[in-house]
């Protein structure tokens, strides 16, 4: 085993942990040596090819097709440098001045009128004919060429995440990245990790270092490697009997795929995929997206098989898309375990509210499709599941609680939450609202594993304006002027 030492080590490079390797500089220029792992590996961007049988495992944790133990839902997470940064659309909605700080840091805008492509317009005029209230997204792209690839890695270098500001500037002032290094367990004021030399026919860069097992011992450790990642980490590392709350805690605002098919072909392969939304979660807890996944993963969500399902795949370049997002709860059965080999397992039921909001956001798309000119709609909690515009009348009689049948309906997430929650003390949390774990004050945690219970929107610029409360505390430790 390689020996080595530094003062701080960050566990991951995502939007948490991405973001406290930036701020920690100040302690790189006062002679201290900070050390950033990321599981993952680096791409350039032109690894990113957009084919999806390439790309997801390489960018994914099991190919974006992590399931629940169930197997009711599969999880989407990034596992790279720059972590889910890297495959997220960019959709950035600041809920603080701190989020709003990292919003302009990372170019958040709106993007101009001629840069909207045909299926977000279609969106936008079956709110208005439907009743709904849209808004456009704020997204933090620079130089945006219209891919629609977002999911799968910007090829143009365009999406403006954590590999390409936060990550760039930490390096440039002497933070030191090691790729392909996955941490296995934590010890006393140390980290034992995995350095893989990775494929050599795959794309992205070999290691920084070489293949091996290392004991890295620190004076401060920051994991931030994601709601599952971390949770998994700490887990494995015996922390459950001293956190009786780890793992507890877990949401992942269950989401799936509605397809409108028109008569006609338009742009929904071409330009950014979500550029506008519906926010009914406060009243009715869901959020309507307009989006674009290309063939697998949209196959892959759409209810049935055979004949039926082949019809519906060939009319690919006329359908519209909405992606449905329900805001769950934090609830005792959900939760995040690890299995002998020390593999998280995510533990996660659909309470009866989830559902009923899930069945609520369908109905409203439902209504949006039709009001857009749809023939006919893709409607998973459905009977029938294709729904034709005779039945536009009967959307609520069609659409029902019921008909959600878990593992019939196609679900899957990607805003990952809790697990190792803020709260006062180890009885009901497992850090502070600082981020240390309670009773280890040289451990601390800064990612979407904080949040206590689900927020209402995409998560990724609270998580940053969370770590960036992490890092102040940290440089305050350690005697380090931001």
């Amino acid at each position: 085993m390689h020996e080595v030492r530094a003062d701080v080590v960050v566990i991951g490079s995502g939007a948490g942990g991405g973001t406290v390797a930036s701020r920690l500089v100040p302690m790189v220029r006062a002679g201290k040596r900070v050390l950033l792992l990321e599981k993952g590996p680096r791409f350039r961007d032109e690894d990113f090819d957009g084919n999806e049988i390439r790309m997801a495992p390489a960018l994914y944790a099991e190919s974006g097709g992590f399931l629940t133990a169930d197997g009711t839902m599969t999880l989407a997470f990034g596992q790279a440098y720059g972590g889910s940064t890297v495959v997220y659309t960019g959709t950035s909605l600041p809920c603080s001045e701190r989020a709003g700080a990292f919003a302009t840091e990372n170019n958040v805008h709106l993007l101009p009128d001629e840069e909207i492509n045909e299926n977000n317009r279609l969106f936008v005029k079956g709110c208005r004919e439907a009743g709904y209230t849209c808004h456009q997204f704020p997204v933090n792209v620079r130089g945006c060429r219209g891919a629609s690839l977002c999911n799968l890695g910007c090829p143009n270098g365009a999406k403006q995440g954590t590999h390409k500001v936060q990550l760039p500037r930490a390096e440039a002032g002497g933070v030191e990245v090691v790729t392909r290094a996955e941490a296995i367990r934590i010890e006393e004021r140390a980290v034992v990790a995995r350095v893989a030399k990775g494929p050599e026919d795959g794309p992205g860069a070999p290691s920084e270092w070489e293949a091996g097992t290392y004991r890295i011992s620190a004076e401060c450790v920051v994991v931030a490697g994601g709601s599952i990642g971390s949770s998994a980490l700490l887990l494995r590392s015996g922390m459950a009997r001293m956190l009786p709350r780890l793992g507890h805690g877990f949401t992942a605002q269950p989401a799936f795929i509605l397809v409108g098919e028109h008569d006609r072909a338009f742009t929904n392969d071409v330009g950014h995929p979500k550029s506008f939304y519906v926010d009914r979660a406060e009243e009715e807890g869901y959020v309507l997206e307009t989006c674009m996944y290309f063939p697998f993963v949209t196959a892959k969500n759409l209810t049935g098989f055979g004949p039926e399902h082949e019809t519906l795949m060939r009319a690919f370049p006329r359908l519209q898309m909405i992606l449905v997002l329900a805001v769950d709860r934090a609830v005792p059965e959900n939760r995040i375990t690890v299995d002998r080999a020390g593999e998280p397992v995510v533990h996660y039921t659909f309470t009866s509210d989830t559902v009923a909001r899930m069945v609520a956001a369908t109905r409203a798309s439902a209504r949006i499709f039709f009001a857009a000119g749809a023939e006919r709609v893709h409607a998973p909690p459905s009977e029938p599941v294709l729904l034709e515009r005779a039945d536009e009348a009967r959307i609520e009689d069609c659409i029902r609680v019921e008909h959600f049948v878990p593992g019939r309906c196609s679900v899957s997430a990607a805003h990952l939450m809790g697990g190792c929650g803020m709260g006062t003390s180890a009885r009901d949390s497992v850090t502070d609202a600082w981020g240390r774990v309670h009773d280890v004050p040289w451990l601390r945690v800064a990612d979407s594993s904080l949040f206590p219970d689900s927020l209402e929107i995409n998560p990724y610029l609270t998580v940053m304006a969370l770590a960036d409360r992490v890092a102040d505390d940290v440089l305050d430790d350690m005697g380090v002027s931001p």
